[in-house]
């Protein structure tokens, strides 16, 4: 057991682009370091090439820094065996959510929440943002449920949320109320874009209720495969027009992947000029996007990551919907999203700096500087795996991994699904 206030661990490999001020370290292959880590008082006291150093062996183990999840809906989850969408699609989705949504009272989110957030923290999660639905009574219910959490677990995870409504509901008196309780809470200004003919007096409207209150701005854009949906487009160029100085967040953008390659560099220069990040649901839009009865499927569901990036675009991955009608599987754990991330989008050739997609970006984009990156002096978070490289550890699911927190292993026991049968009858 690792409880003592005062080890070294050995023989990390540790991914060289989550190194704070790394350069005295040589590299390995595929951009590893191979390190002892001093941990003291619960911090990180020395990072050193590996060496003679007394300490526990990780045998060239990798470790990551605690995972940061951008875009979950903690709200929907594990609603799947009462409330399954067994058409697969996004319609019928939507549709079988807001009957669910008549059950969403505060005993029922908590429990369902907390589920997620005990998966997460398990799994080696320090901070996740949670879309919430906040069309008219619900916010309240549904935002007092997130603030009983986020102070309950403030200890261990750090939760940021978003409203979640479509863009034509900040059109209304209700719309403004809900902009004030997002900036009472602390939280960040969010929903849906969908492509009609009051979107720029939507997004117009939008921006204004943010700049107002000094709030991000975080939105679901293009989920679809429609090659005349070009909302990310219009996000951007409303962004540039009102001169927005705040973080924005662009989750799914699926529609770029089948549009022509004019409206795609278009579309990419201005989310450049507008400094928008981008976070993409892999997992969520390939079980989603082009799906039809009897037909395979033909493309994967998720955006130009690597062109985004290419453009110097932040890119991110998270787990967006778990056990819910969006999507019928996941269990928050980020290493998942990130193995399936690189299968379906090609990022082993080479595995580069996409790790930090799910650690130091995400970290950064939450405004959370110590998260997501391992230096001397920041918090002893950490993620420690057997595996040496990546084909390794991208192979399994790691079930034995250990988690660090604060210096100190915790016991990262996965909850039992039978905590949820009461809600599911």
């Amino acid at each position: 057991m690792i409880n003592h206030s005062n080890y070294w661990l050995k023989n990390a490999h540790i991914p060289t682009c989550l190194i704070v001020d790394n350069q005295f370290i040589p590299q390995t292959k595929e951009n590893l370091c191979l390190c002892d880590i001093q941990i003291q008082e619960g911090k990180i006291n020395q990072i050193i090439p590996a060496s003679n150093t007394i300490g526990i062996d990780l045998q060239k183990g990798i470790v990551l820094p605690c995972f940061v999840d951008i875009h979950t809906h903690l709200d929907k989850g594990h609603i799947f065996e009462r409330s399954p969408n067994l058409q697969g699609d996004f319609k019928t989705a939507l549709e079988t959510v807001k009957k669910d949504s008549i059950l969403w009272n505060e005993e029922d989110l908590y429990q369902r929440m907390e589920f997620s957030l005990k998966c997460s923290y398990a799994h080696g999660t320090i901070a996740i943002r949670t879309h919430l639905d906040c069309h008219e009574n619900q916010a309240d219910t549904s935002l007092k449920v997130w603030q009983k959490l986020q102070q309950k677990w403030q200890n261990k995870i750090n939760l940021q949320a978003v409203s979640l409504v479509s863009l034509d509901y900040f059109l209304t008196e209700n719309g403004v109320k809900l902009a004030d309780k997002i900036a009472e809470i602390g939280g960040i200004l969010g929903g849906v874009a969908y492509t009609n003919p009051e979107l720029e007096i939507q997004l117009e409207k939008v921006f204004q209720l943010a700049k107002q209150r000094n709030l991000d701005l975080d939105f679901h854009a293009d989920e679809n495969g429609e090659i005349d949906s070009i909302c990310l487009q219009k996000i951007a160029e409303i962004a540039i027009k009102t001169n927005f100085t705040g973080n924005i967040l662009c989750g799914h953008c699926c529609s770029l992947s089948v549009q022509p390659e004019g409206v795609v560099q278009k579309t990419i220069n201005l989310v450049k000029e507008a400094n928008i990040n981008i976070v993409s649901l892999p997992m969520c839009n390939l079980y989603l996007q082009d799906r039809q009865e009897n037909i395979t499927p033909f493309w994967r569901g998720i955006t130009k990551v690597k062109e985004l990036k290419k453009a110097g675009v932040k890119v991110t991955f998270a787990s967006d919907n778990c056990r819910d009608p969006f999507f019928g599987f996941g269990d928050h754990d980020l290493l998942e999203v990130f193995n399936q991330s690189v299968r379906i989008a090609h990022l082993d050739t080479p595995y580069s700096d996409w790790i930090t997609s799910i650690s130091k970006i995400p970290a950064d984009l939450m405004k959370l500087p110590e998260l997501g990156r391992i230096g001397v002096n920041l918090p002893a978070n950490l993620v420690i795996f057997k595996a040496r490289y990546f084909s390794e550890l991208l192979s399994r699911n790691q079930s034995d991994r250990l988690v660090i927190r604060n210096g100190k292993i915790i016991k990262n026991k996965l909850p039992k699904y039978k905590q949820l049968d009461q809600l599911n009858h």
